[in-house]
């Protein structure tokens, strides 16, 4: 691209003029521009734009004096934006599109709202509700660095007060956590701007109460092992709280950013049920981002976390969703620039649920109501941030599968799947020739049948080898053994599955209540058809060395459904069709058939 010119500018400048300081509407949209091409000395000549649109191009950032006091339409879509804080030099900025720039994240969202007072419009979308999760995080951080100021004062005498003020700042931004890890970058932004003001200040003065230490000893003789943290109604129709029947099918909680540290966790949680995908924060109930198309129902959601190289050759970590439903597609998501960045077809009608692969970050497994499970390589981005996935595998089914499920300790070689008519297994190695496979075994969980022929709507590995199945027993969730069972197969097309225990679940005979594991934990999840969700700690039950348990065990503990309130009315009776817990098992969330998301949290003793 030439330099930008005044004649150029007067070329695309709106009301035409031979002067630049008559321009009010500028359109530079198109024109590969660098960030280096934004002539300050120039630009600064439009004294009366404003509107201006620097949409599809190479920006990586603005320039920090631009010098347009009047500008209050700004389009950058469609450029390479990585920092947004050269916009606080538009303090009458009213519209502003972002969208997608790759690099931006739901933190420079939130901080969108501080740096502009007057934005209304953002991205396409009334500025309020990202203003008011804005101001609500805000809230909490505030009091969070007033407690932390008392604190860190109160080990210091009155002389080393004074003197230790400017190194407070550093240690509220190291010390203060909230929210979760997606928007680390905004809470650390926030806490350092508001612990600089509280600094200039002199300190807080703020009731004991206030203190997220009073609110504790208020609460102190109030203990559960899990409590009720939120309810909410994110995937309404229409967006009406009267939407207490849109079913909730699916949830995953993201990948941890710093996941081969030790403890690594996430609190960010992604949930599908109607129209909707919904990516909400755990610990302050805040729908991160919410992905709608009309007329699909979702089934099933999966993470995946691929590491792109971005066009300047740096390297950067995207956690990727994916989605899909009634009509049988499958969205790829990239949930912080919030974006559809590929769509999947090959399936025939509704994809039931999906899966990646533990070990290969772009295998997914999709599986259909068509009876076929495709395995797909989803590939990484091109330098226009879109995916084109290759088709790898079909493996064939005799009934829709329900679950799918990687067999934990040779991921690469074998996949589970939980069917209408049992539960089977195929070989999915890929130096394989056949790239159209039929079931290798099924495995049956009756000794006095040759065939199940029982559903299979609940599948999860609690270990590297022990397996948690649902549907094939009224009333009972199986435990059985996968290296046993394997190792007795021999040549035949079905075999007994070596059963360890068996827990004691709801007797209902409705269907499709998934179970989930915990495995770092050794927990077995799963919900009811009154709304109560059934928690097992197996670990004991495995650690014992005698022969396998005859006894029906009882659950660890049975959490039952809370009775939120509604429209003014307690809920009082819901089907939870899922349950998942984070890795630590410090967040559980449990999806409804009524368009509830509800949240509890671990209590520490």
């Amino acid at each position: 691209m030439a330099p930008l010119s005044t004649r150029l500018l007067i070329q695309r400048g709106r009301p035409k003029s031979d002067r630049l300081g008559k321009i009010r509407s500028l359109d530079l949209s198109g024109l590969n521009l660098l960030s280096e091409d934004l002539d300050i000395k120039l630009l600064s000549r439009l004294k009366q734009l404003q509107e201006l649109d620097l949409s599809d191009n190479q920006l990586e950032t603005l320039p920090a004096d631009l010098g347009l006091p009047h500008l209050q339409v700004l389009h950058c879509a469609n450029n390479q934006l990585s920092d947004i804080t050269p916009l606080c030099q538009f303090r009458q900025l009213e519209e502003l599109g972002l969208e997608g720039n790759p690099f931006l994240t739901v933190s420079d969202s939130l901080k969108v709202t501080f740096l502009l007072p007057e934005l209304r419009k953002f991205n396409g979308k009334d500025a309020s509700t990202t203003r008011s999760k804005a101001e609500n995080l805000n809230r909490e951080l505030t009091t969070r660095v007033a407690a932390h100021w008392k604190k860190f004062m109160a080990a210091l005498s009155p002389e080393e007060q004074a003197e230790a003020q400017a190194d407070f700042v550093e240690s509220a931004v190291m010390s203060i956590r909230y929210g979760p890890l997606s928007l680390s970058e905004f809470t650390q932004w926030r806490v350092r701007m508001i612990s600089e003001e509280l600094v200039a200040s002199g300190g807080p003065h703020m009731r004991e109460a206030d203190t997220p230490e009073g609110r504790h000893k208020a609460t102190a003789t109030q203990e559960p092992r899990l409590e009720p943290l939120h309810f909410l109604q994110c995937h309404s129709k229409n967006n009406s709280p009267s939407d207490l029947k849109t079913q909730l099918w699916a949830c995953a909680f993201e990948p941890a950013w710093d996941e081969g540290q030790a403890g690594a966790t996430s609190q960010t949680v992604a949930t599908c049920g109607g129209e909707a995908v919904c990516v909400i924060d755990c610990q302050t109930g805040l729908v991160l981002h919410k992905y709608k198309v009309p007329g699909e129902e979702f089934f099933s959601v999966a993470w995946t976390a691929l590491t792109v190289v971005t066009q300047a050759g740096h390297k950067k970590r995207w956690n990727v969703l994916a989605a899909a439903g009634l009509r049988g597609l499958v969205r790829l998501l990239h949930v912080q620039a919030g974006f559809c960045c590929g769509l999947i077809r090959g399936h025939k009608k509704a994809i039931a649920t999906l899966c990646f692969s533990p070990t290969h970050e772009t295998h997914l497994f999709t599986a259909s109501y068509d009876k076929r499970i495709i395995l797909w390589d989803i590939g990484t981005p091109n330098q226009d941030y879109e995916f084109q996935a290759s088709h790898l595998l079909t493996l064939d089914t005799t009934s829709t599968p329900l679950r799918l499920c990687p067999v934990a300790p040779c991921p690469d070689a074998y996949l589970l799947a939980g069917c209408e008519s049992g539960c089977c297994c195929w070989d999915v190695r890929l130096d394989q020739p056949q790239k159209r496979r039929v079931c290798e075994v099924e495995f049956i969980f009756s000794e006095d049948s040759e065939a199940s022929g029982q559903r299979v709507d609940g599948l999860a590995f609690v270990n590297e080898d022990v397996v948690a199945s649902k549907g094939s027993t009224p009333g009972t969730i199986c435990l059985w053994s996968w290296s046993q069972t394997w190792q007795g197969r021999g040549s035949q097309p079905t075999v007994a599955v070596v059963v360890l225990a068996l827990l004691q679940w709801s007797p209902t005979i409705l269907a499709y209540f998934s179970l989930s594991t915990c495995p770092d934990k050794g927990l077995v999840l799963c919900g009811d058809e009154q709304g109560s969700v059934w928690i097992y700690d197996v670990r004991p039950l495995l650690a014992q060395c005698s022969p396998p348990q005859v006894a029906v065990q009882a659950p660890t503990q049975i959490l039952k459904w809370p009775q939120p309130q509604a429209l003014g009315q307690m809920v009082t009776k819901t089907m939870v069709n899922t349950v998942v817990a984070n890795p630590t098992f410090t967040y559980l969330t449990a999806l409804t058939d009524s368009n509830i998301v509800a949240i509890w949290r671990r209590c520490e003793p």
